[in-house]
């Protein structure tokens, strides 16, 4: 195990970034990063390039995710990708705590793909994505792909290959609303940048 400050690690990873600031704690941002792996990472200072495999974790402050095989990459424009990978049997996950509420949003696939040029987080291949009131799952959106915008604060999901819990391949999401205020004085106030769909939500396979 060892801790790493921001340079590199820090702004590759998702999610803690400006970009991600809809869904990311704030606080996260200042926190030392720790990585954890079964086997020894290769980290390139020339390349600006860091590879871990083994069951890899990755906590900052709420942030977590953990794959079997992680990649970060640094673009020489100051640009961070990372790629974070796992298997149908073990996908990779990512889970954070929204700013300013008591929500967190988690989120598998079999490969998790974060562009900072582009201010995507793609869940891609069996993906689900999850956001969760305390312990209560408020929404859940499943599909072959889900591909978060951070600039346009939506998501879009597409369907995939049929399987035996989803015979069509189709999309499908989940939506709880909140309770109105007039029903739950106690109701925390709703917090900014709430999920929701983007105009080409659906199956589009």
């Amino acid at each position: 195990m060892f801790t790493l400050n921001p340079p590199l690690l820090l702004a590759a990873l998702l999610l803690s970034t400006g970009g991600a600031a809809a869904w990311a704690e704030k606080a996260d941002r200042t926190r030392p990063m720790t990585l954890e792996s079964d086997q020894p990472c290769t980290v390139s200072l020339l390349k600006q390039t860091s590879v871990c495999s083994g069951n890899v974790v990755i906590s900052q402050g709420t942030l977590q995710i953990r794959a079997d095989r992680l990649e970060l990459r640094e673009t020489p424009e100051g640009y961070q990708m990372a790629l974070a990978t796992g298997s149908a049997a073990k996908p990779a996950t990512y889970r954070q705590k929204r700013d300013g509420s008591d929500e967190t949003v988690e989120g598998q696939a079999q490969r998790i793909d974060y562009d900072s040029r582009a201010g995507t987080l793609r869940f891609e291949g069996a993906a689900v994505v999850r956001r969760l009131r305390g312990s209560t799952v408020a929404d859940e959106i499943q599909g072959q792909q889900i591909v978060w915008d951070s600039t346009a604060e939506s998501f879009n999901v597409r369907g995939g290959a049929a399987t035996a819990s989803n015979p069509g391949g189709r999309v499908r999401a989940v939506i709880t609303p909140r309770a109105p205020a007039d029903d739950a004085t106690d109701a925390a106030p709703a917090a900014s940048g709430t999920l929701k769909p983007s105009p080409g939500l659906g199956d589009r396979r």
